[in-house]
């Protein structure tokens, strides 16, 4: 070489490709072992727990044959002729029994109260007319009308929950039904939450007249607990961390100690003082960074001592995305659910989308009154006011635009914030 030709430029560094949704998820759940020992909680407690054993029913619900309505208790073969008096002479109220049914009679009888023996069908009160001691019949019951049988909702031995499922109101009921006062469900992940940026402030600490220039409320805060409350977390809120590199270790390191995930806010980019990802590789290790989705590029998962580490982008849309389609499941499969994402549904977009992007797109819309989709007409990740008008998330493939009429993917916000 020529000593006084100039030396080459060294190449700049190349970075990996941004890793596929489904890929990353793929990884992010693989690390997400279940946690240990089972909680014992009252029936009363367990909405939006996660069971941790099988219910197995040891009775038939209902446990007899019983009357779906208040009115009488019929041979059907004796009410052929409208015209016809029967005798009413008994009364079975819910939670007493009956005697057997003569020929040509009835019982007077109440929603819940056992079918009395050659009974075969109820009439409901409303279509009897009683004189004295009897009662006419006005329309013919069919054998079998208005009786709920035996073991129609639950078969002694049929298991009735399933261990992974996320009790509901009704499941508790049900679970009540078959005779649970108690419960085994999956122990509460306990997360340390945190956000990063100087620019932060919270409000009621600073007045909007006296804001600084480039301060902002820390809105990711509010939002992010009351996510993690509605997953049945425990939550530790660490406030605002410095933008210097030696608070975000000692937050990390401090956070690390108690908890089974430190999900943080912001300083997961590429700037000078994003500390979150150098932070958490000098305790421990970054698996998962940045990932081809919009909005929500800046997501990384990692390790910090026993403790997963998830770090979310600080623009509120893609720290509320983010959390919804990655947060969310990896939470729940902490908990040892089953089901961790709802079903998109195909439905007709009443908008044209032109600017297709390279990276799998989100697009905050809602449903209209002609059964479409909507868009809202700033998407960019800072507006906050995008995921409160709408009511779910098109689920777009990158490279794809959308013309009005096309059939979108849908996911609704109700199926993701439950």
């Amino acid at each position: 070489m020529n000593p006084a030709s100039p030396s080459p430029s060294p190449s700049p560094a190349v970075r990996p490709p941004l890793k596929p949704l489904d890929l990353a998820l793929g990884e992010l759940l693989a690390h997400a072992e279940p946690l240990l020992p089972a909680d014992e909680v009252s029936t009363f407690d367990g909405d939006g727990r996660v069971l941790a054993q099988d219910l197995l029913s040891s009775l038939d619900v209902p446990a007899h044959d019983n009357s779906a309505m208040d009115g009488y208790a019929v041979r059907a073969a004796d009410c052929a002729d409208t015209s016809t008096l029967l005798q009413v002479n008994q009364r079975i109220p819910a939670g007493s029994s009956g005697q057997a049914l003569a020929a040509r009679s009835a019982a007077r009888i109440f929603t819940g109260a056992p079918i009395p023996p050659g009974a075969d069908a109820v009439v409901m009160q409303e279509n009897c007319e009683t004189v004295g001691a009897g009662v006419f019949v006005r329309v013919r019951p069919r054998p079998g009308q208005w009786i709920r049988r035996h073991g129609e909702d639950v078969a002694a031995g049929a298991v009735v929950l399933h261990r992974g499922e996320r009790l509901t109101p009704a499941a508790l009921g049900l679970a009540a039904s078959i005779g649970f006062d108690r419960l085994q469900v999956a122990p509460r992940v306990r997360v340390a939450l945190f956000s990063t940026g100087d620019e932060l402030v919270m409000p009621g600490d600073v007045a909007p007249a006296d804001m600084k220039p480039g301060a902002v409320y820390n809105s990711n805060r509010f939002f992010l607990k009351a996510l993690l409350l509605r997953l049945g977390c425990s939550v530790t809120d660490l406030g605002i961390v410095p933008d210097r590199l030696d608070a975000t270790v000692a937050a990390l390191k401090d956070a690390s100690r108690q908890h089974d995930l430190i999900l943080t806010s912001g300083g997961v980019s590429v700037g000078e003082e994003d500390h979150v990802k150098p932070a958490v590789e000098a305790l421990g290790s970054l698996m998962l960074w940045q990932i081809a989705i919009k909005p929500g590029k800046p997501f990384a998962y990692g390790t910090v001592g026993q403790s997963h580490f998830i770090g979310l982008p600080g623009n509120p849309v893609s720290s509320f995305v983010t959390f919804l389609l990655l947060v969310r499941p990896f939470i729940l499969r902490l908990q040892g659910a089953t089901a961790l994402a709802p079903e998109s549904i195909a439905m007709k977009a009443h908008f044209d989308w032109t600017r297709a992007d390279k990276r799998r797109e989100f697009l905050r819309v809602r449903q209209n009154a002609a059964g479409g989709l909507e868009l809202f007409g700033n998407q960019s990740s800072g507006v906050l006011t995008s995921a409160v008008w709408g009511d779910g998330l098109v689920d777009n493939p990158p490279g794809q635009t959308i013309a009005h009429g096309d059939e979108v993917q849908f996911i609704p916000f109700a199926a993701l914030l439950s």
